[in-house]
């Protein structure tokens, strides 16, 4: 009985470990977005969404692909998705 509570002691342990080294491995969409503004890569979200405005819509967020962010906006019951050239500011897409 005691080896079984001793493993189950090391796996408790070792969690946080593993799932902060997969979470850093595959990199999330902030982590990503931070470093390339931070190298002066791309412009930050809150000047993409300063420059960004769909009348009557309401911001529900963004998505982030390492060079397009898409920004997503609610009209009543209607989806609206605005790409972004993350590096210029250019809207490239709206769907």
């Amino acid at each position: 009985m005691r080896p079984l509570l001793l493993v189950l002691l090391v796996l408790a342990c070792a969690a946080p470990a593993v799932a902060q080294r997969l979470g850093a491995t595959r990199g999330g969409e902030q982590d990503q977005a931070y470093r390339a503004m931070n190298q002066g890569e791309i412009l930050p979200l809150g000047e993409i969404r300063a420059r960004i405005n769909v009348p009557g819509a309401r911001f529900i967020g963004v998505e982030f692909d390492g060079r397009i962010y898409r920004l997503k906006f609610m009209r009543g019951s209607e989806m609206i998705w605005i790409d972004v050239d993350a590096r210029t500011g250019r809207v490239v897409g709206r769907q």
